[in-house]
């Protein structure tokens, strides 16, 4: 499938990365300190049933919250790159199912992962990494000399996701350096995870109801 080039048919996606880049920048008004703990997805808050049921929408409010200026940029910027040429091939509505999706499948996945972990876990990343599964999905290029077209796809799929948690943890470094925020590494891939298995479906559900 060729790489949709167009914003006018990215609505959504530019949409969420405003949304998100205008929450910041209220926050960051204010004593960002109180709005993270309160916005934030915490493990416990689920294995514990700390403010439940309040605790049900922290993976999406998680979406909206930052680690400082650099965090939210990178973020966004690989939002827009790979939301603009998913929504154009799922649309709008498939797009938003996927990211809301992502976010969730991020948040279950750090539980998963630490389900007692008395940390934060802030940031869209989660719910990116489902836009970037689709991706891969969607519009993966055979960058690997086999024959196998499927092979290639999913070796293809090993490659993005091992890039963008490389790429994670650089970022990581750099913004949580003496802040003591840590990467949350299932959160990562459990998003991807989310996106690659939707990617499909949810193409077939866009021109089926066409």
């Amino acid at each position: 499938m060729r790489t949709p080039d167009r914003w006018d048919t990215a609505r959504a996606t530019v949409a969420i990365a405003v949304i998100t880049a205008l929450v910041e920048l209220i926050i960051s008004v204010f004593e960002p300190g109180p709005w993270i703990i309160r916005g934030a997805f915490f493990s416990t808050s689920w294995s514990q049933g700390h403010d439940f049921p309040l605790s049900l929408f922290t993976p999406l409010t998680a979406t909206l919250l930052h680690a400082g200026i650099f965090h939210l940029l990178f973020n966004l910027l690989i939002l827009l790159f790979c939301g603009r040429a998913v929504e154009g091939a799922l649309g709008p509505v498939n797009l938003i199912i996927l990211y809301v999706a992502g976010a969730y499948a991020a948040a279950f996945a750090q539980f998963a992962v630490d389900p007692l972990s008395p940390y934060p876990m802030i940031g869209a990343s989660g719910a990116i990494s489902a836009v970037i599964g689709a991706y891969a999905m969607l519009f993966g290029k055979n960058r690997v000399p086999v024959r196998d077209p499927r092979l290639a796809l999913w070796l293809n799929v090993l490659w993005l996701l091992a890039a963008w948690v490389v790429l994670q943890v650089a970022m990581g470094i750099v913004v949580s350096a003496g802040q003591g925020i840590l990467l949350a590494v299932g959160a990562h891939v459990g998003g991807f995870v989310a996106g690659v298995a939707l990617a499909r479906p949810l193409l077939l559900w866009r021109y089926r109801t066409a």
